[in-house]
């Protein structure tokens, strides 16, 4: 996880699970990079510390990877105003693009994606990959033992080198080999002189859309990045599927054996922009969902329902709903604070939440407010909103969790504290969180409502997702960690190869 000290992440959005990356790929449309940038740019809820773009024209990879949002990299000039921008040196009718986010101590320029590498005489290959494999320690013990030297600490660089020390000898074969050795959760986009690929895990862990613009195809992360370029969303790329692209068409494999699918939960809680479509399911439709549950679960006697800007608004709609309480837009947020901000001292890291939020207080003054927000972390940031909205004069502050307590680490692409920072496993009881929280009552949606939301009956091992940050249960083995003794309470700290 970022901090403070590094200068690169607010407190507010360090309170937060993060997703580490998206990926993007065009094939086949003129100014194939302008619109894979574009396609970032929509997909930057995912990760907000580098970007990258690889484009392929006439024989020629060409490559512009760097730290900073999508807008400030690739959007100096344009290919028609400035022939020295980005934009303008990525030519070509393919290209994909990756933007990341990092954890502390790995925000380098080695490890931006798309990472390419020259195969000998199948030619150039660029990758891009949203995940985590939970066997890439392993697999780089093997290879530095052969002799092999890793030039980022990403683990991105395994599926890589795997691809270039791979016997076969067509490029399909070859990303195939490499997919048979790695284990974890990864949705890949790839892209050679000839073709562009995309694949996901045998568990569909993390989301990829497949998309059509006129002639040309697309791939993303998630249904949002399709729509901000005009493209048609296709359908999803199917757990285990291998997706190949080329002059001839698109054609569709399953080169691994099938698998459960366990796709992300949290997916639906926070991770997707809400106008996006993912794993073939409306984000917007099943967060009002949530709060409807989390209403039918837990009722309070309240004046208003005030949603925790961005993510808790549609939550708060049908928590609002559902009790028949007025809804109030009563914290605005600000969008206009950088994330490269630099908290000079305690004192300042105090107000960085009044920085991106402030209480309405001619609303709150006197009203008993319930407080809907899509997840407590650490529990710093609910604390400091909670204290926000008293000093604006609420008699009462309920506070209403649309998401079951994250009592559990991710090891599948998401950068998240260890169990021993996550606040419900600092206390014994609800109550003790509540208190340290300041609030009048705190309610979490239980997980049974969560999967009610998503149109299950209840939760079941069976139901297709993964919950592991809820229940501990984790869908994919963690060879690494078990290979380490490593318990999974380590968490973020534990990986080396991060997104």
């Amino acid at each position: 996880m970022s901090t403070l000290t590094s200068g690169t992440t607010l407190p507010f959005d360090d309170d937060h699970f993060h997703e580490e990356c998206a990926v993007f790929g065009v094939w086949g449309a003129e100014g194939a990079a302008g619109l894979t940038a574009l396609g970032l740019h929509a997909l930057q809820h995912r990760g907000q510390e580098a970007c990258g773009i690889v484009a392929f024209d006439s024989g020629h990879f060409n490559v512009h990877r760097a730290l900073g949002l999508v807008g400030d990299v690739f959007g100096k000039g344009s290919a028609d105003s400035d022939s020295n921008s980005p934009i303008a040196r990525l030519t070509g009718r393919a290209a994909i693009g990756h933007t990341r986010y990092a954890t502390s101590g790995r925000t380098m320029i080695r490890n931006i994606q798309p990472l390419w590498t020259d195969l000998d005489e199948s030619g150039g290959f660029a990758l891009a990959h949203n995940g985590n494999l939970t066997n890439a320690r392993q697999i780089k013990q093997e290879l530095r033992a052969e002799g092999r030297r890793f030039q980022s600490t990403t683990d991105t660089e395994v599926i890589l080198d795997l691809v270039a020390r791979s016997n076969e000898r067509q490029l399909v074969k070859r990303l195939v080999s490499a997919m048979k050795r790695i284990v974890g959760a990864y949705s890949l986009v790839a892209l050679s002189k000839k073709k562009l690929i995309a694949a996901r895990d045998p568990a569909g862990v993390r989301p990829l859309v497949l998309g059509r613009l006129e002639e040309a195809w697309v791939v993303s992360s998630e249904t949002c990045g399709l729509d901000i370029i005009g493209a048609d969303f296709v359908r999803d790329v199917k757990p285990g599927e291998m997706i190949v692209i080329d002059e001839n068409g698109m054609e569709s494999h399953f080169p691994l054996a099938e698998e459960p699918s366990h796709f992300c939960i949290f997916e639906y809680v926070y991770f997707s922009r809400p106008d996006s479509k993912v794993n073939g399911k409306d984000v917007y439709s099943i967060r009002r969902n949530i709060g409807r549950e989390l209403a039918r679960e837990e009722v309070v006697s309240a004046d208003m329902v005030v949603p925790v800007p961005d993510s808790g608004t549609p939550s708060a709609l049908g928590y609002a709903e559902v009790l028949d309480i007025p809804f109030e837009l009563a914290i605005t947020r600000n969008h206009y604070v950088g994330r490269s901000f630099i908290e000079p001292d305690q004192q300042h890291r105090d107000l960085a939440v009044l920085r991106k939020l402030n209480a309405n207080r001619g609303l709150l003054r006197g009203k008993r407010v319930v407080l809907v927000d899509d997840s407590i972390v650490r529990g710093t940031t609910s604390k400091r909103i909670v204290e926000m909205v008293r000093d604006a004069g609420a008699t009462e502050v309920h506070l209403r969790i649309a998401s079951p307590p994250t009592i559990s680490p991710c090891f599948y692409g998401v950068d998240t504290p260890s169990r021993s920072e996550l606040i419900y496993n600092q206390f014994e009881s609800l109550d003790q969180v509540r208190n340290a929280i300041k609030v009048d009552s705190l309610a979490y949606l239980s997980i049974d409502g969560l999967y009610r939301a998503v149109g299950e009956a209840r939760r079941s091992m069976d139901a297709g997702y993964c919950d592991a940050c809820f229940s501990g249960d984790y869908a994919i083995p963690l060879l690494d960690e078990n290979d380490k003794g490593v318990e999974a309470d380590q968490g973020s700290l534990f990986h080396e190869g991060q997104r």
